[in-house]
């Protein structure tokens, strides 16, 4: 699997690590609004322009995307998912419908797909909950992270 890497901060840096650590993917590019001459990575990687990132979507089969929720994401996945099939790791809860709604539709319009509020939370925290409702059906999984 072909992946590109939108953002390289901390989230980007971790993407970085498991692309290289995985036999079936080869990280393509890390995309980046620095300047990329400026952008020391941990890979042999190439780091391009955010605004030239268009130009390899023939060459990505999914990117990943690792900005923030507050600013970034709501902005960038829907308008990314119209090129590439994308992953984020949304996670402010309370705009995760609107998020989805957005994502979707983008996506459907656009002919790819969108894996949104992937990663620690909600991502794992909502699997954790999930195998123990199914291992204690009648249990109370009380969570600091939201509602059921």
């Amino acid at each position: 699997m072909r992946i590109g890497i939108a953002g390289y901060g901390n989230l980007g840096r971790g993407v970085e690590a498991a692309v290289t650590n995985a036999q079936d993917m080869e990280l393509v590019g890390i995309f980046t609004r620095r300047d990329p001459s400026t952008v020391k990575v941990a890979t042999d990687a190439p780091v391009y322009a955010w605004n030239d990132m268009a130009a390899y979507a023939d060459k990505i089969d999914v990117m990943v995307l690792c900005g923030g929720s507050a600013t970034d994401l709501p902005a960038q996945t829907p308008e990314l998912a119209k090129t590439f099939c994308v992953v984020d790791s949304f996670d402010t809860h309370a705009h995760i419908p609107d998020h989805f709604a957005n994502v979707d539709a983008a996506a459907r319009e656009a002919g790819t797909l969108g894996v949104i509020s992937c990663g620690w939370d909600p991502g794992l925290f909502s699997l954790a909950r999930l195998y123990a409702s199914a291992v204690m059906p009648n249990g109370a999984d009380y969570t600091f992270w939201g509602r059921r």
